[in-house]
């Protein structure tokens, strides 16, 4: 009789245990079934965005592994990070269902099979080129002859490729490749989020950025188009995350408090 009590009273401990670590969820079961249809909510993290996520011995950090996070417990699911190289890998990714949410640049080629939010960070695309390069402004490197580095099926190659008319590009399969194939292949500019190129450009003097800018890249959330339920949840969620000033807090800890968030959706 006491083993059978003991079992039972343990059984119950347990139970109470799961649940307390299991946060209850504030979120319709229609939004649940949307966003994290396995019961686990996954999200693809493109670590190819130094400002948008952070990469060290322990994993990624930023403030798009903070909103994943900060989501999975609104809807008290677990959570799972999918990290990807670079956004087009992302992108491509959906096709397969390897993701709920993912975090990225709002562009026409994405939107055809992801449902995005308003943009919750913005920041800039622009050019590195040599310290000594002729060329000097934006409108400079869309010459004849031009060869741009670009990381394949980023936000600024995708915007890149419907705008420029005289130039080339150069695709590599992420932005650090990227920027080891402009200077080996010698080209003429690389093209990036300004913040990477920054910080790359401080390591070599021989390089510059331009204080221009071509685009301004808006980061938002998205989810697998169909999911309309899901989507509207994720819009007011991105909202609410601007207005609190979640995003605001979470950019200053990584480091990047200089990207701008982006303005309440009207």
């Amino acid at each position: 009789m006491y083993k059978t009590f003991a079992a039972t009273m343990i059984s119950m401990l347990i139970g109470t245990i799961a649940a307390v670590s299991q946060p209850a969820s504030t979120a319709p079961p229609e939004v649940i079934k949307d966003l994290a249809p396995t019961g686990t909510l996954r999200a693809a993290i493109n670590a190819g965005n130094v400002v948008l996520v952070q990469k060290d011995a322990s994993g990624v950090h930023g403030v798009t592994v903070d909103l994943a996070n900060e989501l999975a417990r609104r809807l008290g699911t677990p959570i799972a990070l999918t990290v990807y190289d670079a956004a087009g890998k992302v992108t491509d990714a959906v096709k397969n269902g390897e993701w709920d949410i993912a975090f990225l640049a709002i562009e026409p080629v994405r939107a055809a099979v992801i449902g995005f939010t308003a943009p919750y960070v913005i920041i800039e695309g622009t050019y590195m080129v040599a310290a000594d390069s002729p060329l000097k402004t934006i409108a400079d490197v869309d010459r004849d002859g031009i060869r741009i580095a670009v990381a394949k099926g980023s936000a600024y190659d995708l915007y890149l490729t419907r705008t420029l008319q005289h130039a080339t590009l150069v695709r590599y399969p992420s932005p650090p490749l990227g920027f080891e194939g402009f200077i080996a292949d010698k080209l003429d500019a690389a093209a990036g989020v300004r913040q990477f190129l920054n910080a790359f450009a401080k390591t070599r003097p021989d390089m510059r950025v331009m204080p221009e800018h071509f685009q301004e890249i808006r980061e938002a959330m998205g989810t697998p188009l169909g999911r309309n339920a899901g989507l509207q949840y994720l819009k007011t969620f991105v909202e609410e995350m601007k207005a609190s000033g979640f995003v605001a807090e979470s950019l200053a800890r990584a480091g990047q408090a200089d990207a701008v968030v982006a303005p309440a959706e009207k």
